[in-house]
């Protein structure tokens, strides 16, 4: 039996099982999902680099209809920051995740500009999903996140993981952790969608700029069932991670909000999620037949 069935179905064995086993089983259900799966260390690669560079080629296929200079361009723009705080750095980030990067290059001595994509949100084949534990960055220090998920070569997701079977040790304590990481390797957090929180009993995901309680919980896998289990962790990472719906959410659901003084990003709640799919669908199918799409009641 795998690690991963072991865990989901001996959760009253909770108490010997420590973060180096959760850390195994999440890896694992991420290989079930579909996801590439390598351990930090074995990789070859400079640590001040918090890109995957193998998969970052994929680039050029999903861009193949343009200049390959186009996309040697992006390549070299996404890793070139210059100043300004993460914030802002963050969100320069998920406007090229979201819509595409801006290039300007030369061609047979003529000045060209597209648009260069960073996922394929049209076709989902066409992106790789990786997962990586023990992911190496060195910055202001030097430090090993738990896990980093990873599309089509960069770090969207960082978890960090609190063993569930140690006394004083929970999610707040992985929540500072996540703070301190972008204190001091901020070069990886330049590229973060959002983060994920979990010591098995509780998990949850968050925004760089959220706070604690602003940090969700995923109660249901596709929307039809809720869970109220007390350590459902698979229905948080199945919900969230599944790859159709996670680019859905890198695409549609996260935003920045920004006024005079503040940027805050935010990430839906799974209720959200899945009540706008459905109304957008309902309203859809109102186009072809009676016109009455319904109502959509919702809180912010």
């Amino acid at each position: 039996m795998s690690i991963y069935n072991i865990v989901c179905k001996e959760l009253v064995c909770i108490s010997f099982y420590n973060e180096e086993a959760y850390e195994k089983s999440l890896m694992e259900l991420f290989q079930n999902l579909g996801y590439n799966s390598f351990y930090g260390p074995n990789i070859e690669r400079d640590y001040k680099n918090p890109l995957y560079m193998d998969d970052l080629e994929i680039l050029y296929n999903i861009n193949n209809h343009l200049d390959k200079k186009a996309v040697d361009k992006a390549i070299e723009l996404i890793q070139d920051w210059g100043i300004g705080s993460l914030e802002e750095k963050n969100n320069k980030f998920m406007e090229y995740l979201q819509n595409g990067i801006n290039v300007n290059y030369w061609s047979n001595g003529k000045e060209e500009s597209t648009y260069v994509k960073l996922i394929d949100y049209d076709n989902l084949d066409n992106n790789i999903f990786t997962v990586i534990n023990q992911w190496t960055v060195v910055d202001n220090e030097i430090k090993i996140p738990d896990i980093v998920v990873f599309v089509n070569g960069f770090p969207l997701v960082v978890c960090e993981l609190k063993s569930p079977s140690r006394e004083n040790t929970d999610t707040s304590e992985a929540y500072n952790q996540l703070k301190k990481y972008m204190q001091v390797i901020p070069t990886l957090f330049n590229y973060n969608a959002f983060c994920v929180m979990s010591d098995m009993s509780i998990s949850k995901a968050g925004t760089i700029t959220a706070s604690e309680d602003r940090f969700m919980e995923w109660k249901t896998t596709d929307g039809s069932y809720e869970s109220t289990q007390w350590a459902d962790f698979t229905t948080f990472f199945e919900g969230i991670f599944d790859k159709k719906r996670f680019i859905d959410i890198l695409k549609n659901f996260i935003v920045y909000s920004i006024d005079s003084t503040t940027k805050i990003k935010i990430l839906c709640a799974y209720h959200q999620y899945f009540a706008v799919n459905k109304a957008v669908n309902s309203t859809l199918k109102a186009i072809d037949n009676d016109h009455k799409a319904g109502v959509f009641w919702h809180t912010q």
